[in-house]
């Protein structure tokens, strides 16, 4: 029986592997994705290699090689190179086969530069040339400094996956942000056909806060980070990719900066475990998922065009949120700053695991 993922492309979206690392690679569980589930894509964070790390001997060589005077930083840095290189090299026949819309993965910047603008657009041409690689986006937080940064690096050539979105307003900064930057570089005589960007728009940790906030036989329970998803596809981006300004950059060439839905793993076991899937299907988008939800979708999940559907219901449910005096705005402020200090988190976590590992191999 045919993997229902690969029903979504029908539906022209994409689906990337949130879980890129060693045991995937090494395994061949993500060529296998490729190839039984139309997996187009992947990404990575310090979470997921500080796991990889931790829980398989697949970098104990490449550790106790290390130099000794070399810092966790330093030794992550290579690895996280190396994984992705191999990666991108996997998924260089998509990215060719579309032409350069798909077959990307990202690389995730350190946490410490979210509001550095300067910093990370400096580390954004350093994992470019480190990696070396078409496919590579680079993943940059969508603060305030974040989305400036962002603009500056699509204009100076660096694909890029916006990260940490929760409010349609940021969504809109940045979808701004990506045409304007592609303005200047065509005006400057400059290409923007292999340009590409994703905006990773957070689902699943909405409905968590949001939740807290309502009675517990509110109707609304479960439904806001759907309804907000749709928003900022319907009232962002088919409006941002559509018009004179954009048919003109698109005939020179350019990639509309697709939506993805991150955390898209349901965090309330009370709802489907396919939930955040199903419900945000549509054309010019992608999903990220990680194993679970790969697992769930691939036996129970509901293909089908759900994305544009019932839009007007959406702005109803949000409506209704607002009279029950819970505030969007706050939580997705929150969520934003609360996003940042878990990716600080994590990077920290993934240098204890290298430090620990190479005591581990020193002593084994």
């Amino acid at each position: 029986m045919a993997s229902k993922w690969t029903e979504l492309a029908r539906e022209r979206q994409s689906v990337w592997y949130d879980n890129v690392a060693r045991p995937a690679l090494e395994s061949g569980l993500l060529e296998r994705l490729m190839r039984e589930d139309d997996v187009t894509g992947g990404t990575s964070n310090p979470s997921i290699f500080a796991k990889a790390v931790q829980d398989s001997d697949l970098y104990d060589e490449d550790i106790r090689a290390a130099d000794p005077d070399d810092s966790p930083n330093q030794v992550f840095d290579r690895l996280a190179v190396q994984d992705i290189q191999r990666a991108c090299d996997l998924l260089r026949p998509v990215w060719e086969r579309t032409e350069g819309l798909d077959g990307y993965v990202s690389l995730e910047e350190e946490a410490d530069l979210a509001y550095d603008e300067e910093g990370s657009v400096r580390r954004g041409h350093e994992i470019k040339a480190k990696v070396d690689r078409p496919n590579l986006m680079v993943k940059v937080p969508g603060t305030e400094p974040g989305v400036a940064a962002f603009r500056r690096l699509i204009r100076e050539g660096v694909n890029v996956n916006v990260t940490l979105l929760f409010s349609i307003e940021r969504y809109r900064a940045v979808a701004e942000a990506y045409v304007a930057a592609l303005s200047e570089r065509h005006e400057a005589g400059e290409p923007i056909d292999a340009l590409a960007s994703v905006a990773s728009f957070f689902v699943s940790r909405i409905d968590s806060k949001v939740d807290d906030k309502l009675a517990e036989d509110s109707p609304l329970r479960g439904r806001i980070a759907v309804a907000n998803a749709k928003l900022a596809y319907a009232d962002v981006f088919r409006v941002v990719f559509a018009g004179e300004e954009w048919e003109r950059l698109a005939a020179a060439g350019a990639n509309v900066q697709r939506p993805l839905w991150a955390s898209t793993g349901t965090k309330n076991k009370a709802y489907s475990p396919t939930l955040y899937i199903d419900e945000l299907i549509g054309p010019d988008t992608v999903t990220t998922v990680p194993d679970a939800t790969l697992d769930a979708f691939r036996d129970g999940g509901t293909p089908g065009k759900t994305l544009e559907h019932d839009v007007d219901g959406a702005r109803r449910e949000l409506e209704q949120r607002e009279r029950a005096v819970v505030s969007l705005d706050e939580i997705t402020r929150a969520l934003e700053e609360d996003g940042v200090k878990q990716f600080a988190e994590a990077y920290d976590g993934m240098l204890e695991a290298i430090a620990g590992k190479r005591e581990q191999v020193a002593s084994g």
